[in-house]
């Protein structure tokens, strides 16, 4: 064997390991890519998903008050439990939460009982070594819809002539000629994110 081949033999290996370290390089950069993005989508669903509910509450506390307002009168408590009373919209509720979670949306009332929010973030995936990422935001949609969870019977013949109806909500009756408390906001509606 001669001196001189044993010699360039050696460094053949160095451009193949530079080669391979250049690819992993270039590989965890772009999971770090993917990372941020992903990151950034979060951030959009999670201010979407809470500005949603946050509408959604809001007009489900109107609804609320409208019907101890209204509890004396047993005959406009099915247009509450419907939305089909004025209580105003919601939304700015879902704007004012967007904003803390640094995100603007569009909010609309889609029927009497639920919300439809679209956010965008305010802060841009980044830097990275995809194209055209620098200033690209992330938007998801949410939807909340509120759900009445009581029923009465207005016609039962227990009812006397000034007697109110019993209400019962999710199984509990709540006895409203003389109570000891009145259903909560809770009780009497639900809040929830539409699958």
């Amino acid at each position: 064997m001669k001196p001189g081949r044993f010699r360039s033999d050696t460094g053949q290996a160095f451009p193949i390991y530079i080669t391979v370290v250049g690819g992993l390089l270039f590989l965890a950069f772009a999971y770090f890519a993917v990372g941020q993005a992903a990151a950034t989508r979060n951030d959009a669903q999670t201010a979407a998903d809470a500005a949603a509910l946050a509408a959604a509450l809001e007009t489900r506390d109107a609804l609320a008050d409208q019907w101890l307002l209204s509890i004396k009168k047993p005959d406009a408590w099915q247009a509450i439990f419907d939305g089909n009373v004025p209580v105003g919209n919601g939304c700015w509720r879902a704007h004012q939460l967007a904003a803390r979670n640094d995100a603007s949306v569009d909010c609309s009332l889609v029927g009497p009982l639920s919300y439809r929010v679209v956010a965008e973030t305010e802060e841009t995936v980044g830097d990275t070594i995809v194209p055209g990422t620098e200033e690209q935001r992330a938007t998801e949609s949410a939807t909340a819809v509120i759900e009445p969870r009581c029923l009465f019977d207005l016609s039962a013949e227990d009812n006397g002539e000034d007697a109110l109806p019993k209400l019962t909500c999710q199984g509990e009756d709540w006895d409203l000629n003389e109570p000891l408390e009145l259903p909560k906001p809770e009780d009497l509606f639900d809040v929830h994110l539409a699958d």
